[in-house]
């Protein structure tokens, strides 16, 4: 799941647009680039988001290799994913 976009179904976010950087058995962590930036992403329940099948190929690679991932590069994904870019 990581590298995906992830929309928020619950919360003061709902509606809202991330990219999972990691995940655990009962949990992922979302960032934005903004307001949730990469050094400290949202902590969200699986079952409160919706996983959008499209991934961000750049940030699943940094993120298999164990690179470091930066907001600009988050947010230019979100960007070009909301306007339809990729």
């Amino acid at each position: 799941m990581t590298g995906m976009f992830a929309t928020s179904k619950a919360g003061h976010d709902m509606g809202k647009l991330y990219i999972i950087i990691k995940e655990n058995e009962e949990y992922v962590y979302l960032t934005d680039g903004r307001l949730k930036p990469v050094e400290a992403p949202k902590k969200k329940n699986k079952k409160h988001i919706q996983i959008i099948r499209k991934t961000d190929e750049t940030i699943k690679f940094m993120i298999e290799e164990k690179k470091p991932i930066s907001n600009e590069m988050i947010k230019r994904a979100i960007y070009e994913y909301e306007h339809k870019l990729v």
